[in-house]
């Protein structure tokens, strides 16, 4: 037995060395936190203009209770504004193919797309809807009170206000992606979904493509076994339609003032379900590490020559290559990579490795499986390894989804869902967490970046209630197929 005196120093030492760690891990979040919103020039140092927090992540207050699992009064009939006619003008087409729908309002700034999205519902056999041009007239529109559902698929910096506005004046959400920009931002949605009990989804179509829904599926029926490392991506060459073709050019005034991964939630989503990410898991932390920008200066100088955006001061803090790994509470993994500006084919990778298989879909879909997994299975084996684990959903609407399109039919599928479910009171596949979590990428990404790639922590958005819920199941159709 040592000496009172001598187990008193002991206990003393482990104090100051826990607090010691504390004190450093807070001092690098803090130090993180700081870099941000200073200059940033060519080399990727800290820009100007970030209004990225700079407190620490710790779960504020909630506001009201957990909405995982939300369970809201069914809806016979869904009836919907559209704010954002670019790429919402797609969502007016697909839910005028869908039964159950109304599309009341629509609301954009350009008169033609407004045109366009009556004659869509004209050729569709359903009524004129009203039509908001204003600057701000999308609050009109979510103030009207024969309105359920908010499609908010404005540019990024709009995302937050249209959604926090329409939850205030009682509507649902679907919400383009990323979610939000900002921690504070995720945290805003979070606050409000849970203080309204309302529906906040982001509309990750990815999660619904068919390669992607069967490895789900896969995952949860055994066959990866149990699953330890994924990986997912965008990686999808951008740079002529950074110049033109967007309303105010939002991806290259990003571009010019942000590094990190800004775009991570098309490879992140459809693995974080597969993980059970607030379901039964969480991310913990990330490092992140991003090259320098080469390319976008590159084909704007060979390129635009004559425009009068590219000057000499004309600079871009996006690295052209982002890879982003993330550390799960399970002890899980996660890399996503970001590019938009190198000439490479489209991927969105989407690997799902496990203890006893693994499964990736770019640039090959390819299936591998014990006890041979030194190689792909063959052509007659994948085929029926992709038969036998089709994902119900997409096997019950799926070339319904084909003919109607949206990115191959995964746009359709996911607007469907989202409908069937607040049409029967269930909960969405996808919950606001998901959207805070996935979307929380794009600061903390950055953060790290411009740390020296330490590791940043993850906020839980949901307060804890992550351990008492298992894993998103694969979606039973039995309610479906028998009415």
């Amino acid at each position: 037995i040592l000496p009172t005196h001598i187990i008193s120093l002991n206990l003393k030492s482990i104090i100051m060395s826990i607090n010691r760690r504390q004190f450093l891990r807070r001092s690098l979040a803090g130090s993180a936190a700081i870099v941000v919103g200073k200059e940033m020039n060519a080399a990727n140092t800290p820009v100007s203009g970030s209004s990225f927090s700079q407190t620490e992540d710790l779960s504020p207050p909630a506001k009201g209770k957990s909405v995982l699992g939300l369970r809201c009064k069914p809806l016979s009939t869904v009836r919907i504004g559209v704010v954002g006619l670019g790429r919402g003008a797609g969502a007016v087409e697909r839910m005028a193919q869908i039964e159950g729908t109304e599309i009341v309002a629509i609301c954009d700034l350009n008169p033609e797309r407004i045109e366009n999205s009556q004659k869509t519902l004209k050729n569709s056999n359903r009524k004129e809807a009203v039509a908001y041009t204003g600057e701000e007239d999308w609050k009109k529109m979510c103030e009207r009170d024969d309105i359920d559902l908010i499609y908010n698929a404005t540019p990024w910096e709009l995302h937050v206000p249209i959604a926090l506005y329409a939850m205030d004046h009682g509507k649902h959400v679907a919400i383009e992606v990323p979610a939000a920009l900002t921690v504070k931002d995720c945290w805003a949605l979070v606050d409000k979904a849970e203080e309204t009990q309302l529906h906040c989804m982001m509309l990750e179509n990815c999660c619904y493509d068919f390669f992607e829904l069967a490895t789900l599926n896969m995952a949860r029926q055994g066959l990866l076994g149990e699953i330890i490392h994924t990986e997912g991506a965008y990686i999808h060459d951008l740079r002529g339609s950074k110049f033109k073709g967007y309303y105010k050019h939002w991806r290259l005034e990003y571009s010019k003032y942000h590094t990190g991964n800004p775009y991570p939630t098309h490879g992140l989503g459809p693995v974080a379900q597969i993980l059970g990410i607030n379901q039964g898991d969480r991310m913990d932390y990330l490092s992140s590490v991003s090259t320098n920008q080469f390319g976008l200066a590159l084909w704007a100088k060979e390129n635009l020559k004559d425009d009068e955006r590219i000057t000499q001061s004309e600079r871009y803090a996006l690295g052209d290559m982002n890879t982003t790994i993330i550390h799960t509470v399970n002890g899980k993994s996660i890399m996503i990579q970001h590019d938009t500006t190198s000439p490479r084919p489209y991927s969105r990778i989407h690997l799902v490795q496990g203890t006893k298989g693994m499964a990736v879909k770019y640039p090959e879909q390819k299936v591998a499986v014990q006890p041979d997994t030194h190689s792909f299975l063959k052509e007659g084996p994948q085929k029926e390894v992709m038969a036998d684990y089709e994902h119900p959903l997409s096997k019950y609407i799926g070339e319904r989804a084909k003919k109607v399109g949206g990115h191959g039919g995964m746009d359709f599928i996911m607007d469907w869902r989202l409908i069937y479910c607040l049409r029967n009171g269930y909960p969405l596949d996808q919950s606001v967490y998901d959207a805070a979590a996935w979307s929380c990428i794009v600061e903390l990404s950055e953060r790290s970046v411009l740390n020296k790639s330490c590791s940043v922590a993850v906020p839980d958005f949901t307060r804890g209630a992550w351990r008492d819920y298992k894993p998103w199941p694969v979606i039973d159709m039995k309610d479906i197929l028998h009415g």
